[in-house]
């Protein structure tokens, strides 16, 4: 491999899950060399491997095969253990290029990079914008914190699966607009089931409601995915679950509190998404949000 020829570099990815298969797909077809590490689902991973690429069994045999590291798990906790965990990355000692694609805390992020840079190691955030759709057709959005430099470095392996890549500053800013980005999101799927459920108190069905909606100034992307849920009962429309959304939501608590923001929506909206997973429901996805406040005001 010649310095610099990113091109040749072995990529190595854990988290092949919704997002993540997609990612890794559009990377190994690519031509990018592939080391993946597997979970409990064989399905993405056995699909992954038919296409070129080579799986690990733990986080040291993945970074002794890699030279750049992409993560795509839940959250900081996640990150941390595949790092710094037993057999985790830095149990390699070599140095590597982290890439935490993941939706993570940026206080975290910003320490562990710090811990890292001592070891060698440079971690970048890159969290991810759009759907599990999105990430199989190579068009997502990417929020990148790190230095220009290695921004510039990694941005062939990015636009593998982006379509647009936006840096965002230093590392941490990326996570820090995912938390924004998400805020907004989670803000709307809490505004549209609330809607809803009025509006099926005065009479008004969701099909009119769409109707008037859709193609409007309050139409988006994010409405659209929503009501394949609403309209169509379409499962697989936004599969991202309630049970992340309350963890990013708490992310933003945290990230609030530690700036001193007073944030009474973002807390009127995390507890939507709190009494949504205490009431069991936790795996659902964020559309199925309408009929859990449906189902608290005595309607389906």
């Amino acid at each position: 491999m010649k310095e610099g020829d990113v091109t040749k570099e072995h990529i190595g990815f854990i988290g092949v899950g919704h997002m993540g298969h997609g990612m890794a797909k559009n990377l190994v077809e690519k031509g990018w060399p592939l080391t993946i590490l597997g979970h409990r689902n064989r399905k993405p991973v056995e699909d992954l491997k038919s296409r070129g690429a080579v799986e690990a069994s733990n986080p040291r045999q993945l970074a002794e095969l890699s030279d750049v590291v992409i993560l795509c798990v839940t959250g900081s906790p996640e990150v941390q253990a595949n790092i710094q965990g037993p057999n985790g990355l830095m149990s390699a000692n070599k140095p590597l290029l982290i890439i935490d694609c993941s939706t993570s805390d940026p206080s975290v992020t910003t320490k562990l990079a710090a811990e890292l840079s001592y070891a060698g190691s440079t971690l970048i955030d890159a969290p991810l914008g759009r759907t599990p759709a999105d990430a199989q057709a190579g068009t997502l959005d990417v929020m990148v914190g790190g230095s220009s430099e290695t921004v510039e470095r990694i941005r062939p392996v990015l636009d593998a699966f982006a379509s647009r890549v936006i840096h965002t500053g230093p590392t941490g800013t990326g996570h820090t607009m995912k938390l924004l980005n998400n805020f907004l999101s989670m803000g709307y799927a809490s505004l549209y089931a609330e809607a809803l459920a009025l509006g099926a108190k005065a009479g008004i069905a969701s099909q009119l409601f769409d109707s008037v909606i859709r193609g409007g100034r309050m139409d988006c992307g994010f409405y659209q995915t929503y009501f394949k849920w609403v309209l169509d009962r379409d499962p697989s429309a936004h599969k991202f679950t309630l049970r992340n959304g309350l963890k990013d939501m708490t992310y933003l608590a945290s990230f609030a509190q530690s700036v001193g923001l007073a944030n009474p929506m973002g807390a009127t909206v995390r507890n939507s998404f709190a009494t949504a997973v205490g009431m069991g429901h936790g795996d659902s996805y964020v559309p199925m949000l309408s009929d859990i406040i449906a189902e608290l005001n005595g309607m389906r």
